[in-house]
């Protein structure tokens, strides 16, 4: 049951572009049918969809309510209107050496070099509650952190774990194969962010070539975004290539899979290329908050294919990148910080190919997508 807090007032969010934008149409997993073998079995199917065409997809029925997810908005906004003298108190030890919990400032890349203009996308991640990591937050933040806990634990038990197991059951694996490797109580890099990308204006949004931040992809198991009727969000769709917007859905997250899962199955499971663009006219003129969650396995866990699996023994998805060419298997842990730190390249200039395509790991370049 959620936790009592105090008040924290409402978040209002802006109304939905009216623009005809080029949209995905992506699956949905309704949670509602989690609960038989056979809605199992159906929503595995459409899992394995989302995973290798499509790339994202929108999961409903979780079980969290929306003035639960709205409180989040709120302690989000609350937290960015905090002056930046004290939100620096908050950027952590050894962030250009790859740590990432606490507040990450603005700035840090160079998104047009003729211009210098620079990145205005702030972050603070929020990591797990379970006694392995040091809980120092603003008293904005301090005085919710029951609520965040208790919101932060639901996405493991009503959205992660569920979508754990059906992956299992779509790779003929049992059940508590990946909930095994994502256990809450076990050391992971999992965090709950709130992200404020600060608005250009027109100008400057042509100059960025309405391009605020070049596809990617994330490095965990699976990233949750909560509904954000502000449209930036672009997806690659897996099969054609092509780029489409991601269309925000009442009472619903948005999910792509992310690195870990394509190591642990050989890349049949494709880590999602996505990218963040400049909104449209209609909504060119407000900030835009986020809320998300990044899951990760076990920080012990080798990302080595997973061999037991009968579907990837059949499709021939046996070996990944670090094992196809010789080189050692990072563990979670030495992934997460190898590309925590590239990603947190402080003055990375976009365009440079010493930055955009740097070996992080032997065995492994990084890559920018257009």
């Amino acid at each position: 049951m959620p936790v009592p807090t105090p008040e924290l007032g409402s978040f209002n969010f802006v109304p939905e572009t009216k623009e005809n934008l080029d949209w995905a149409d992506l699956i949905t997993i309704d949670l509602s049918l989690f609960g038989t073998p056979e809605g199992k079995k159906e929503l595995a199917k459409t899992l394995v969809k989302g995973v290798r065409e499509d790339g994202f997809f929108y999961v409903k029925n979780f079980n969290i309510s929306q003035e639960r997810v709205n409180r989040q908005f709120a302690l989000g906004k609350r937290f960015y209107e905090l002056p930046l003298e004290e939100k620096l108190k908050y950027v952590p030890e050894g962030l250009d050496n790859g740590a990432f919990n606490g507040y990450v400032p603005a700035g840090r890349r160079i998104l047009d070099a003729a211009s210098g203009l620079r990145d205005r996308t702030e972050v603070y991640n929020i990591p797990k509650f379970n006694g392995d990591f040091e809980h120092k937050h603003p008293k904005i933040v301090q005085d919710f952190l029951p609520e965040i806990e208790e919101f932060a634990r639901s996405l493991h038990s009503e959205v992660l774990d569920p979508l754990h197991v059906l992956l299992a059951i779509a790779l003929e694996l049992p059940e508590d194969y990946f909930t095994n490797i994502h256990k809450y109580e076990v050391k992971s890099e999992d965090h709950l962010r709130y992200m404020k990308y600060s608005k250009y204006t027109p100008e400057e949004n042509i100059k960025l070539g309405r391009l605020w931040g070049r596809g990617h992809t994330d490095l965990g198991t699976w990233t949750l975004l909560f509904r954000q009727p502000v449209a930036a969000l672009q997806i690659q769709n897996h099969i054609t290539g092509e780029w489409k917007w991601v269309k925000p859905q009442d009472a619903t997250l948005t999910v792509n899979a992310s690195d870990a899962l394509s190591l642990l199955t050989g890349g049949y499971v494709k880590s999602t290329i996505h990218r963040v663009a400049a909104p449209p006219k209609d909504q060119e003129h407000v900030d835009r908050l986020g809320l998300l969650y990044f899951s990760r396995p076990n920080n012990d866990v080798p990302l080595a294919t997973v061999k037991e699996s009968p579907v990837l023994q059949r499709e021939g998805y046996t070996q990944n990148n670090f094992e196809k060419t010789g080189n050692p298997v990072p563990t979670m842990e030495q992934w997460t910080f190898a590309k925590q730190k590239w990603q947190r390249t402080k003055g990375a200039v976009r365009g440079d190919p010493n930055f955009e395509t740097a070996q992080i790991l032997p065995g492994w370049n990084e890559k920018v997508y257009a």
